[in-house]
């Protein structure tokens, strides 16, 4: 009798030991995650700069457009938290959608080659962006699933671990820019 009781006490410690190094794990990964994000941001706080300047050498008069790009540049490098980011980056997003239809005016614009590197520079990291947001997205279900999930979310409130909050993009940088001239 007292192996079985020695032997359920093993087995429940073995499982207490496994589902807090689970949760160690995951709460990890999405700290990489979003230090990956950070990475790919700082790469794009970068870019945009050049890629401003570039653009005012053949759009002198778009003046608006440009510091709504500079603007939100600054929003997104000062923000702080998941939420206030992701806010700050959907500005930023709209913004480059703007400069875009703008040197789209510009028919020099388009064929100068700093330009068109810059571009493609800047749509690579958009590229890796998007990934980086969703790893971090994947990583925050994968936590949050075995936060709210028994047995695992008994031993994560014993331990204080807690539910992060997804990387979202709001309704204005799904849609459209719209650019008047």
């Amino acid at each position: 009798m007292l192996w079985i009781i020695l032997a359920v006490v093993v087995l429940l410690l073995l499982f207490l030991v496994l589902s807090y190094n689970r949760l160690v794990k995951l709460r990890n990964r999405i700290a990489n995650a979003w230090a990956q994000i950070d990475v790919q941001l700082r790469r794009r706080y970068d870019l945009i700069p050049n890629l401003v300047e570039t653009v005012k050498g053949y759009a002198k008069h778009e003046k608006s457009t440009f510091e709504a790009v500079t603007q939100a540049r600054a929003n997104a490098i000062n923000a702080q938290g998941v939420v206030a980011q992701a806010e700050a980056e959907n500005q930023i997003t709209g913004a480059l959608k703007s400069l875009f239809a703008v040197a789209e005016a510009y028919p020099d614009l388009k064929a100068n080659q700093n330009f068109l590197q810059l571009q493609e520079e800047l749509t690579s990291t958009e590229g890796r962006i998007a990934y980086a947001r969703q790893f971090y997205n994947d990583a925050v279900l994968q936590l949050n699933t075995k936060v709210q999930s028994f047995p695992s979310n008994v031993i994560a409130n014993m331990f204080g671990f807690r539910e992060h909050e997804y990387f979202e993009a709001d309704d204005t940088s799904r849609g459209p820019v719209s650019v008047q001239f």
